[in-house]
């Protein structure tokens, strides 16, 4: 992701409580309607698992979003 794809997902978790699994956090966006495709996609893809912060989720998210997911 480019700095300018970790921004879009740091502005799409604002207010979002920590530690949340990948799908509380898929679900946080998701129920806030205000994300789009390439960051809800990048969020979707990320490991299973639980994260402590937004920076542990940006951490996370692949390099090349939507190509492969650990579901």
């Amino acid at each position: 992701m480019t700095d300018r794809d970790d921004a879009r997902v740091r502005k799409a978790l604002q207010g979002k409580d920590f530690p949340a699994t990948r799908d509380e956090v898929v679900a946080y966006v998701t129920d806030r309607g205000e994300v789009d495709e390439k960051t809800l996609v990048a969020l979707a893809d990320l490991p299973t698992g639980t994260y402590g912060s937004v920076d542990e989720v940006v951490d996370a998210v692949p390099q090349r979003p939507g190509t492969t997911a650990d579901r």
